[in-house]
């Protein structure tokens, strides 16, 4: 990899580095047709067309405004096998506890795993706990797997886009990772900005039920954000994506935020959004039908599959210019989930 020999902050960040570390290395040693999609889930056609998805979760602090490190751990789980185009149905449960641990934040922790899990639809059927040192952790680890059934209308293939194919979000951008470095740096804003965690599989569900194989591909843009998820899928597919910033949904306070602190909405993590590329004759009627949904009230369609520039992302800013989105090098903010 360049420039290092050891792993370092950015290697977590999402963008870049962490696909060096992944194309690099572990692909390197553990590479399959399967592993090789590089998606955040999988699905094993071998036995019965099961999707399976595996994440940890580190985020400091265990808490913040609009949940914790409980719920994101659901979440994010069952929002991963949702973008394989399955329908969740079981989680396994992992914690790494730091010695020190205040009972009632563990107990707060699993009260909000429990509620998150009923609301999302699924079970937590096995699970697995240690602790470690004080000071040999940062008060608490999760570690979940989700398993989920293929959904018969799906077919998620990056392998169906196609030049002209419409790009569609289903909520505000940058909000959970603004809301982290608020709280985790003591920033105030004139109102309170909450996390967009939440759980997306219902929606995902609803939408395939009416629309199926006409919706080609979901992605959620989680640590590296929308600009990462977009640049990794262009460079996947071979073809350009054009997105429209007037089309970009964020909240306002959002934005104001992420100019104050020189930071790229594009770039800051998501944990209730997802992108869906379909067909261009159905995008009007799911953007609407994500507009009627609590989950996607806030949708647009952002932009579209081009011919060129192969394998980049052009954003055509507010007053009508073009640039090219980079991908995350680096990190913009550590410890995000």
């Amino acid at each position: 990899m360049k420039n290092t020999d050891h792993i370092h902050m950015g290697h977590g960040s999402g963008g870049t580095l962490t696909q060096e570390l992944i194309d690099q290395i572990i692909l390197k040693h553990l590479n399959n047709p399967i592993l090789a999609q590089k998606h955040d889930g999988a699905l094993l056609p071998n036995i019965g067309q099961i999707a399976i998805s595996t994440d940890s979760f580190v985020i400091n602090p265990i808490f913040f405004k609009g949940g914790n490190i409980g719920s994101l751990a659901v979440h994010g789980t069952v929002n991963d096998v949702a973008m394989c185009g399955a329908i969740p149905q079981y989680l396994s449960l992992a914690f790494i506890i730091e010695e020190g641990l205040p009972l009632t934040d563990f107990e707060k922790v699993v009260q909000s795993i429990s509620a998150a899990a009923q609301e999302s639809g699924v079970q937590i059927v096995t699970g697995d706990t240690k602790v470690v040192e004080k000071n040999k952790g940062d008060k608490i680890f999760i570690n979940t797997t989700g398993i989920g059934k293929l959904h018969p209308k799906s077919a998620i293939l990056s392998s169906r886009i196609a030049v002209g194919d419409k790009i569609l979000l289903n909520a505000n951008i940058a909000q959970h990772g603004i809301a982290i470095l608020s709280q985790r740096e003591g920033l105030q804003f004139e109102s309170d900005i909450l996390s967009d965690s939440t759980n997306l599989n219902h929606l995902v569900s609803d939408l395939l039920d009416v629309f199926g194989p006409r919706i080609k591909l979901f992605r959620d843009p989680t640590r590296g954000g929308l600009g990462s998820v977009l640049h990794e899928l262009a460079s996947e597919i071979e073809m350009g994506i054009h997105i429209e910033e007037k089309r970009l949904p964020i909240d306002k306070q959002v934005a104001a935020a992420c100019e104050m602190l020189g930071l790229d909405p594009l770039h800051v993590a998501n944990e209730g959004v997802f992108l869906c590329v379909v067909a261009a004759e159905i995008a009007n009627d799911v953007w609407q039908y994500m507009q009627n949904h609590p989950k996607g009230k806030n949708a647009n369609i952002i932009g579209e599959i081009c011919s060129s520039p192969a394998s980049k992302v052009l954003l055509e800013s507010l007053i009508g210019g073009h640039r090219l989105v980079s991908p995350l090098i680096g990190q913009q903010l550590p410890r995000i989930c």
